[in-house]
C-alpha cells in the first residue's frame, strides 16, 4: 500500500489543467437542488418534514470551522459536530472515538446552512463553505482522499464524479479551471490532515456517554476544546 506521504506528494504533482479537461469531459453546472446538501429522507407522519435515515455528512477541517466560526460568529458546535463513524449509541446519546468533524445538520439531517427559497437551495455560508462542498460532485481517486456520496458514476482520467443531476452539462473552461484547482487544494488538504491525525494521535481514556474526536490537531472534545 502507497504511504500517506507518497500519496500527498502525487496530489502536489497533480496538473490543474489536466483535472479541468476532466471536469470539461464530464460536465457540470450546478442546479441548486441541494440534494448534496440533505440528509437522506425516511418515513415521518403526514404533513411533517420527512426525518434523515442518513443525516448530512460533509467532513470538515480544524481550520475550516474556525473560519466559518468567525465568519458567523458562531460556536464550534453551530458549526461542526463528531463524524458519527465510530460511535456508538449509549444510553444518554453518541459515545466513542471518531476520527473527523461534519458539518453541523438541523433536526431534519440537512446541513445546518443549507436553505431553501422560492424552490432553489441555496448555501448561506457559500463563500466560506468547506473544499468538499467547493468542489462537489468531484473527487481525486487518491487513495487517501475522500470519495463522497458513494461510487462513482462517471469518471476521466483521475477524476471522479459521484451522483449529481448537474452532471453532463456544460461547463465554461474558467470555471473548470477554479473547480480543478480548488480540487487539487483538497486532495492535498485531505492527506494532510490524514497525516497529521496518525502523528498526532495520543489515545486518551473515556468514560461512559464521552465522545472524543481525534483530528491533525489531537484529541477534542466535542466542542472543539483540547481533550
Amino acid at each position: 500500500m502507497e504511504s500517506l506521504e507518497a500519496e500527498l506528494a502525487r496530489a502536489r504533482e497533480l496538473d490543474v489543467s489536466d483535472l479541468a479537461d476532466a471536469i470539461e469531459s464530464i460536465g457540470f453546472e450546478c442546479t441548486r437542488c441541494g440534494a448534496c446538501c440533505k440528509g437522506s429522507e425516511g418515513h415521518s407522519p403526514s404533513g411533517s418534514r420527512p426525518q434523515a435515515d442518513d443525516p448530512h455528512t460533509a467532513t470538515v477541517f480544524p481550520d475550516e470551522v474556525r473560519d466559518l466560526q468567525a465568519a458567523g460568529d458562531y460556536d464550534w458546535r453551530d458549526v461542526a459536530r463528531p463524524m458519527p463513524y465510530g460511535l456508538s449509541e449509549g444510553p444518554d446519546g453518541p459515545e466513542g472515538e471518531t476520527f473527523e468533524w461534519a458539518l453541523d445538520t438541523d433536526a431534519c439531517g440537512d446541513c445546518t446552512f443549507y436553505e431553501e427559497q422560492e424552490g432553489e437551495g441555496r448555501c448561506t455560508v457559500h463563500d466560506d463553505r468547506p473544499l468538499i462542498c467547493e468542489t462537489y460532485p468531484f473527487s481525486v481517486a487518491l487513495g487517501g482522499t475522500s470519495q463522497p456520496m458513494g461510487e462513482a458514476v462517471d469518471e476521466a482520467g483521475m477524476v471522479r464524479a459521484h451522483e449529481c443531476e448537474g452532471l453532463g452539462r456544460d461547463i465554461s473552461r474558467a470555471d473548470a479551471e477554479d473547480l480543478a484547482a480548488a480540487l487539487k487544494e483538497r486532495a492535498i488538504r485531505e492527506l494532510m490532515e490524514a497525516i497529521g491525525v496518525r502523528d498526532n494521535y495520543e489515545p486518551v481514556e473515556t468514560e461512559a456517554g464521552e465522545v472524543v474526536v481525534y483530528d491533525s490537531e489531537g484529541p477534542k472534545t466535542p466542542d472543539g476544546v483540547p481533550r
